[in-house]
């Protein structure tokens, strides 16, 4: 499309085997140290900010502002009550005519040199309300503001749809592009953001005759309902299934004793979620686990028909728009680029990965064939076995005297934010200041403002944390942008003031919302402006003799780490254009930023900078850390080829075959197929597992991008950060030369120049099946 949302990266890419695995994290780790940053006053309020609550309350009010009026959600002056943003959608849609006329307008060399500016100042213009409502409409708590926002993303999603089947503002800009006297006023930003919208055009199916065209629509439109009713329809045929109350033994009874239904011939448990997944792990009667495994995977019949009309709709949409398979289209703007490169990387990362998986199978008979004391040579790991054999050698490795919530004690929200805004502080040179709140600006009492500040450019940026559980909030991690970077030009500010001539120009331009002015160059930018959502238990009220603050887990801190490696993203990829600007890159290389961001949050110096206990201010015992990660290593080959068999079962469902394949498309004969082919183990016939497979709906055709942004991380962290030998890890010289090849350009560079200038390797440079298969023998490392 021409102008699309900002563009989401949340923690619910991260993969799933279906809806029962998560792929573990697994880090590598240096060796053990304590690293001290300076602690400044701010620094240690940024701590009570988030460890105190009534440091909290009473600091969230310093600002000095008495009044009671609201200042606006976001301080954005039309979001002072829910009806606001009715406001904002019409006033923007005012807005966005007068674009459109600019650009539909433009007749003379001048004009069209202008066409990317106005272009991305629609963009901007859209994002700044459809993001913001899309935030506001699954977060906030209250449900006016729900049902406003609602309605203004509905206005204009239907107004930029009409924008996308505009053919004069194509047709502009191709006449513009076919200049090369225009081309030759522009910026390189600006080439890039023309480049991107063009291509986006190709997509829409705005060359079609008429009827074609409304078939586009009508396709698209069914497509959207079919993966809304795939997602809300993943559950499997039986909900619950019956063992002998010896099949269970195993079990923590902890965990069963609220979920399940007993009754004269044994125990009913539920098929999916915690309980089965403990029942996995724990359950040694293997007929019992194949029992529980198959009935797990089984999804309804009716899931199945949403699935297949899914995927040969989105099919059907491709064809339309000229394009031989659904991947070959949404591949079309990646470092990808096409399916076969796509395969290239697969092929090559399961040969580097062969060998771990084999080895781990191997520990895995061994363990099931001293069970069974049967050395009889038929006996084989099941894909009902995995769960229960990995468990069953990790806690052979575990230590028996620690508790599996030890390390807690080092990770108070507070210190953690802490240590991020350390740690940002010796890599990028920016650091993390509390700011108090005005009135109406944030939609819970419970979140936090953050102003993000560059030792040399002041503040760069604006960072919302709501991390704290309330009912009704997802309890998914996710990063928002709710506004991106983008410079202001003068004239813009000069339109402002005739417009306005009794407002403050800047309050008109960014609706009242953050910017930065530089005297020195004469350049003023929009800020990025961000939300962070998590969902932690609240630290201790002050009335409560507990003065507890929010205590993470080793996973919860490491996904702080990950969140916050999207938001530096939207921070230092501080574009001119907003259609380029932070995480608006490539999808398969958006992630490799939040995903280096898990190897610092388990290097020994990083952690060295902040993890304390809580209340006897002792540092961190590195060893704990070391075991912890070898533990989570434990598997990891297996978890890989899960990953790769996930990604080739996408692609394949993305190819032609929906449209092709031979007897009829048949997802769950794809499916085997696959795992016939790739897999260590086979899937079973009677399961169709396909039915839980989410991300089909978000990133189809391209859930190879984590795998893919994994192995890349794995080789910055060695190449650049030295894999955090020596205190690498909290050295400017890597974090400058990461935010100079990657960060600062934000999706303004080819993502392989960036990794040709990154690691030094021109190999990578034009991009390709060869780069592509040069990543996949990197391997996933850590």
């Amino acid at each position: 499309m021409l102008i699309s949302p900002c563009r989401l990266y949340r923690a619910s890419f991260r993969p799933i085997t279906f809806i029962q695995h998560h792929l573990p994290r697994r880090l590598a780790f240096a060796a053990a140290s304590h690293s001290h940053a300076p602690t400044t006053q701010d620094d240690n309020v940024l701590r009570h900010v988030f460890d105190s609550q009534s440091f909290w309350r009473s600091f969230r009010h310093t600002g000095g502002c008495v009044a009671t009026q609201s200042k606006g959600l976001f301080c954005n002056r039309y979001l002072t009550q829910p009806q606001g943003f009715i406001d904002f959608s019409r006033a923007t849609v005012e807005k966005c005519q007068r674009l459109v006329a600019n650009v539909v307008g433009a007749s003379t060399k001048r004009e069209r040199c202008s066409i990317p500016y106005f272009l991305d100042r629609l963009s901007d213009s859209l994002c700044r309300v459809l993001d913001m409502a899309d935030f506001v409409r699954s977060t906030h708590p209250d449900s006016s503001w729900q049902e406003t926002a609602t309605q203004a993303y509905a206005m204009l999603f239907q107004f930029m749809n009409v924008l996308n089947t505009t053919p004069d503002l194509k047709a502009q800009l191709e006449a513009a592009l076919g200049d090369p006297e225009v081309r030759a006023g522009w910026t390189s930003e600006e080439k890039v953001v023309a480049q991107i919208l063009l291509k986006d055009f190709s997509k829409s199916a705005i060359d079609l005759p008429e009827e074609k065209r409304q078939a586009f629509v009508d396709f698209s439109d069914r497509i959207s309902q079919l993966g809304t009713k795939f997602i809300k329809d993943m559950r499997p045929e039986l909900s619950s299934i019956s063992f002998q109350h010896r099949q269970l033994r195993d079990v923590d009874p902890l965990v069963l004793q609220h979920v399940t239904t007993r009754h004269l011939t044994g125990v009913s448990i539920p098929t999916v979620g915690p309980v089965a997944i403990t029942a996995l792990r724990s359950m040694k009667d293997e007929v019992a686990r194949h029992k529980l495994y198959i009935a797990g995977r089984s999804a309804l019949k009716s899931q199945l028909q949403t699935l297949q009309e899914f995927l040969q709709t989105r099919a059907k949409v491709a064809n339309l728009s000229g394009y031989r398979s659904y991947a070959d289209m949404n591949l079309s703007d990646k470092l990808a680029q096409s399916p076969a490169a796509v395969h290239s990387f697969l092929a090559a990362l399961s040969k580097d990965n062969e060998s771990q998986t084999q080895q781990e199978m191997e520990e895995m008979l061994f363990l099931k064939k001293l069970e069974k004391g049967d050395e009889d040579t038929s006996i084989q790991i099941e894909p009902w076995d995995r769960d229960y054999y990995q468990t069953q050698l990790a806690n052979k490795q575990r230590s028996r005297s620690r508790r599996p919530d030890f390390l807690s004690a080092y990770f108070s929200l507070g210190t953690v934010m802490q240590g991020l805004s350390r740690l940002f502080t010796q890599l990028y040179g920016v650091r993390f200041e509390p700011a108090p709140i005005t009135p109406g600006e944030v939609w819970d009492p419970g979140v936090r403002r953050l102003d993000v500040i560059d030792e040399n450019k002041g503040r760069i940026a604006v960072l919302y944390c709501d991390l704290f559980a309330r009912p009704g909030k997802s309890p998914n991690p996710a990063h928002f942008t709710l506004r991106c970077s983008r410079r202001i030009s003068n004239s813009e500010i000069t339109e402002a003031s005739i417009s306005h001539p009794n407002l403050d120009p800047m309050q008109v331009i960014n609706d009242g919302m953050a910017i930065s002015h530089n005297a020195t160059t004469n350049t003023t930018y929009q800020l990025p402006t961000i939300a962070l959502i998590c969902d932690f238990e609240e630290p201790s009220d002050h009335h409560s003799d507990s003065k507890e603050p929010t205590l993470l887990s080793f996973r919860n801190m490491q996904t702080i780490f990950h969140e916050m490696g999207h938001a530096i993203h939207s921070i230092l990829g501080r574009t001119a254009c907003q259609v380029v600007s932070g995480t608006r890159c490539a999808t398969d290389f958006a992630e490799l930023p939040s995903v280096l961001m898990e190897h610092f949050a388990a290097d020994a110096h990083v952690l060295g900078l902040f993890a304390r206990h809580w209340q006897t201010d002792a540092p961190l015992p590195y060893e704990m850390v070391a075991e912890k990660l070898a533990i989570e290593r434990r598997g990891q080959g297996v978890e890989t080829e899960h990953q790769i068999l996930l990604a080739m079962l996408d692609q394949a469902y993305h190819s032609d075959l929906p449209l092709t394949m031979e007897g009829g498309f048949d997802s769950t004969k794809v499916l085997q197929d696959v795992w016939d082919r790739y897999g260590s183990v086979k899937e079973p016939r009677e399961t169709s597992a396909q039915g839980f497979f989410g991300h089909l709906v978000e990133y189809g055709g391209t859930y190879y991008s984590y795998l893919f942004d994994r192995a890349i991380a794995g080789k910055v962290w060695q190449e650049v950060f030295d894999g955090g030998r020596d205190g690498a890890a909290i050295r400017r010289e890597g974090g400058q030369r990461f935010r100079d090849e990657v960060l600062r350009w934000g999706g303004s560079k080819d993502g392989w120049k960036c990794l040709a200038g990154l690691l030094g390797d021109e190999r990578l440079r034009e991009g390709g099946p060869e780069a592509m298969a040069e990543v996949g023998k990197w391997g996933i490392k850590g």
